[in-house]
C-alpha cells in the first residue's frame, strides 16, 4: 500500500521533468531557428561559437525563469490563457536577460534579428504544444469520444454556457450540438465552435434536426417568468429539461458546472439567495443556549440546522412527534457531531414540563414553531384543538419564558393571520396578539415573524402534486384563480433567524415573499417538469375548502410597514389590543372545557374584528371579495 502511495506522489514529478525538458528543448530550437532564419538556413562557421556561447547562457536563464514563474504547477490538459501569458512573459524576460548578458560579457556575433525572432518561436512552440496536448486529451480534432455521447442543446449564450461547453467536452457523457439564447446580440456567434442558432423559437427545430431528448438551461440571471417560458417551450418540444448547479454551490466548491440536475419548482419561482448579517447572528447565537419548539417540522427542523451553523453552546429541541424528533436529531448529529444537541418529547401546553426545561437549561433565545397549520383540518371538528395548541400553547410558552427571564422570544406566524377567514389563521393572529402584549421594558423581548407558504413543507401543495402526478393524475386544484406566496424552506428559516435577532420587541416582521404564484400554473409547471402535458395528466378544480382564501395577504388593513436594514424584511405596525381583550383571550383559551366549532368561530369573531367566517354550515366567506389587505409590492410606504 505504501508503494502505491509513493508512486502516486512521484507521478507529478515525472510529468514536470518531461515538461521541463520539453521547454528547454523548445528554447534551444527557437534560438537555433532564429539563427537559421537570419542566415537563410545556412549558418556561417564563424557564427557558431557565438551561437553556442549565447545558447548556454539562454538555457540557464530560461530554466530559472520557467521554474520561478510557477509554470509547472498546472496540468497541460487544462492549459489556458493564464499558462500562455506565463510563457510569453518568460520568453520576453529571457530575451531581455540574454541581450543584457551579450552587452555585459561582450558576446560576439549574435545578430539582433535573432533576439526579435526568438521569443516568437518560443511562445509558439511552448504554447502550441500545450494547446495541442489539451486538444488531443479532449479528442476535439476527431470527436471520436463524443460519438457515443448523448446530444444535447444549451439554452443561454453567456459565460456560464462557455464554461459548461468546455467542461462537457472533457467528458464523454454529453455532446453539445447547438445553443439558443433569449437575446438577439449573441445570435450567429460561436461558443467553442458551437453556433448560437437563434432564439427560443428554434428549440423545436434543433431538437427535431438532431433527435434531441435533453436541453440544458444555463440562464443564471433570468427572471422566473423567462425560466418558466423556457421550460414550457422545451417540454413542448419533447425535451427533458436539465439545469446547472446554483452559483452558491459552485462557489463553495460543492459541485462543478457540469454536474447537471433536473429543473425543480424552486428554479421557476425565481427566489434570490438570502444574504444574512452573519456578524449580527454570530453575536446573538454563538455560545448561547437556544430552544426550538416544533423542531421536527419543516420550518422548525430547518431552523435548527441554520442555528447550528452559528455555533450555539446548546440547542434544545421540543417536539410532540417521536419519529420526527428522532429524524431531526440524527440529521443534526451527523452534520454537527461535536455540538450540544438535546432532543425532548413534550407539549407546549404542558406548563410543568416547560418550567422544568427552562429551569434546567436557562435559555438565551426561544423560537416557537410548534403549531397546527392545516387550514381545512382545523376548520371542522378540530377548531377548539387549534385554539388550545396555537393560542394556549403560545400563552403557556411565552409565560414560561417571562418567568425564567429568557432574553428573546420569537414567534413564527403566517400570512393567514392577516384578515383571517380560517380558524387556523385566527388562532395565529391571537398568538401574535399575546406576544405583542407580552413585551416588557426590562424583560423578555417578543418578536413575531410572518410569512407565507414554503415549498415542500408539511401540508404544502408541492408534495401533494408530486404524489398525484406519480399516480397518473388527476392533479387537484381548488380554484383556477387561487394564488399563493412561496419561498423555500431554507430561505424562510434564514429570514426567521435574521428577523429574530433584529427585533427590539413588539414588532411583526413581514418577509418579502416576492410575487404571488397561481396554484394552477404551479401544477402545470410540475407536470411539464416530468416530461408530460395536461393531456397526459388532467387538472381538476375541486372548489374552495372551508376557511380557504383565493388570495393571501401579508399586511392587514390597519397596518403599515417600516423598512429595516435587511432588504427582505419589513416591520408591520398593527393596532394595539386593549387589556380587557387580552384578559378575555387568556381566560378563554385557558379553559379546559371542550367547545364546538360554531362556538369557537363565534368567539374568534368577537376577539378579532377582521376575522370573517361563515357560521352557517362551517362554510368559508365568499373568497375573492376580501382583499382589503396590503400585499408586499404595495407595502413600501415605510
Amino acid at each position: 500500500m505504501s508503494r502505491k502511495v509513493t508512486r502516486t506522489a512521484n507521478a507529478p514529478n515525472w510529468r514536470n521533468a518531461v515538461a521541463f525538458g520539453h521547454d528547454l528543448a523548445a528554447t534551444s530550437l527557437s534560438w537555433v531557428l532564429g539563427y537559421l532564419l537570419r542566415f537563410n538556413f545556412s549558418i556561417p562557421a564563424e557564427q557558431m561559437p557565438g551561437l553556442y556561447t549565447s545558447l548556454t547562457w539562454l538555457v540557464a536563464i530560461q530554466a530559472a525563469l520557467f521554474v520561478l514563474s510557477g509554470m509547472y504547477r498546472g496540468l497541460w490538459r487544462y492549459a489556458s490563457l493564464v499558462d500562455l501569458r506565463k510563457i510569453v512573459v518568460s520568453a520576453l524576460i529571457g530575451t531581455l536577460c540574454i541581450a543584457l548578458a551579450i552587452f555585459m560579457f561582450r558576446l560576439q556575433g549574435v545578430p539582433r534579428s535573432v533576439l526579435v525572432a526568438y521569443p516568437l518561436f518560443l511562445a509558439v512552440m511552448m504554447g502550441g504544444s500545450r494547446i495541442g496536448y489539451r486538444i488531443w486529451k479532449e479528442q476535439s480534432f476527431t470527436g471520436f469520444s463524443s460519438l457515443s455521447a448523448t446530444p444535447v442543446m444549451i439554452v443561454g449564450a453567456n459565460e456560464l454556457s462557455e464554461r459548461l461547453i468546455r467542461e462537457l467536452r472533457s467528458q464523454s457523457t454529453w455532446r453539445v450540438v447547438g445553443v439558443v439564447d433569449t437575446g438577439y446580440q449573441t445570435r450567429g456567434r460561436l461558443l467553442h465552435g458551437i453556433k448560437v442558432v437563434g432564439g427560443l423559437d428554434k428549440i423545436a427545430k434543433v431538437a427535431e434536426l438532431h433527435a434531441l431528448k435533453h436541453a440544458i438551461v444555463a440562464l443564471p440571471e433570468a427572471s422566473a417568468a423567462v425560466r418558466r417560458r423556457v421550460v414550457r417551450v422545451c417540454t413542448s418540444a419533447g425535451l427533458e429539461v436539465l439545469t446547472v448547479p446554483t452559483a452558491t454551490d459552485i462557489l463553495h466548491g460543492k459541485v462543478t458546472i457540469s454536474q447537471l440536475r433536473h429543473v425543480e419548482v424552486d428554479d421557476l419561482l425565481g427566489r434570490e439567495p438570502v444574504t444574512l448579517d452573519t456578524e449580527l447572528l454570530s453575536r446573538h447565537v454563538r455560545g448561547r443556549r437556544v430552544f426550538v419548539t416544533g423542531a421536527g417540522g419543516s420550518i422548525g427542523g430547518e431552523l435548527c440546522q441554520q442555528i447550528m451553523r452559528f455555533g450555539p453552546e446548546l440547542l434544545v429541541m421540543l417536539e410532540s412527534s417521536e419519529h420526527a424528533l428522532y429524524l431531526i436529531e440524527q440529521n443534526l448529529k451527523r452534520k454537527f457531531p461535536r455540538s450540544g444537541i438535546v432532543p425532548l418529547i413534550g407539549d407546549v401546553k404542558d406548563a410543568a414540563r416547560l418550567d422544568a426545561i427552562f429551569e434546567q437549561h436557562q435559555f438565551d433565545m426561544v423560537f416557537h414553531a410548534a403549531a397546527y397549520k392545516h387550514v381545512p383540518l382545523m376548520e371542522e371538528q378540530n377548531a377548539w384543538q387549534a385554539v388550545r395548541n396555537n393560542v394556549f400553547g403560545t400563552l403557556t410558552l411565552a409565560s414560561a419564558a417571562e418567568r425564567h427571564q429568557v432574553p428573546r422570544f420569537v414567534l413564527i406566524s403566517t400570512d393567514k393571520a392577516v384578515n383571517p377567514t380560517s380558524v387556523m389563521g385566527a388562532t395565529k393572529r391571537l398568538a401574535e396578539i399575546i406576544c405583542q402584549s407580552g413585551t416588557r421594558p426590562a424583560g423578555t423581548v417578543f418578536v413575531v415573524v410572518r410569512f407565507g407558504n414554503v415549498l415542500g413543507s408539511t401540508g404544502s401543495v408541492i408534495p401533494k402534486f408530486r404524489e398525484q402526478i406519480a399516480r397518473g393524475g388527476p392533479v387537484t386544484v381548488t380554484h383556477p384563480e387561487m394564488t399563493r406566496y412561496f419561498m423555500s424552506i431554507p430561505e424562510a428559516a434564514q429570514l426567521v433567524l435574521q428577523a429574530g435577532v433584529m427585533g427590539n420587541g413588539g414588532e411583526i416582521f413581514v418577509l418579502d415573499m416576492g410575487e404571488p404564484v397561481k396554484i394552477v400554473d404551479l401544477a402545470r409547471d410540475m407536470i411539464r417538469l416530468t416530461g408530460l402535458e395536461e393531456k397526459d395528466i388532467a387538472i381538476e378544480f375541486t372548489g374552495l375548502r372551508p376557511g380557504e382564501k383565493l388570495y393571501e395577504e401579508l399586511l392587514a388593513d390597519e397596518e403599515t410597514t417600516l423598512a429595516t436594514p435587511h432588504p427582505k424584511l419589513r416591520i408591520a405596525r398593527s393596532r394595539s389590543t386593549p387589556p380587557e381583550t387580552l384578559a378575555r383571550i387568556q381566560s378563554w383559551v385557558s379553559s379546559s372545557e371542550q367547545q364546538s366549532d360554531r362556538a369557537v368561530q363565534a368567539m374568534l369573531s368577537e376577539l378579532i374584528p377582521e376575522y370573517q367566517a361563515s357560521l352557517d354550515k362551517g362554510l368559508p366567506v365568499a373568497d375573492g371579495q376580501q382583499q382589503g389587505g396590503t400585499t408586499w409590492p404595495m407595502a413600501a410606504n415605510g
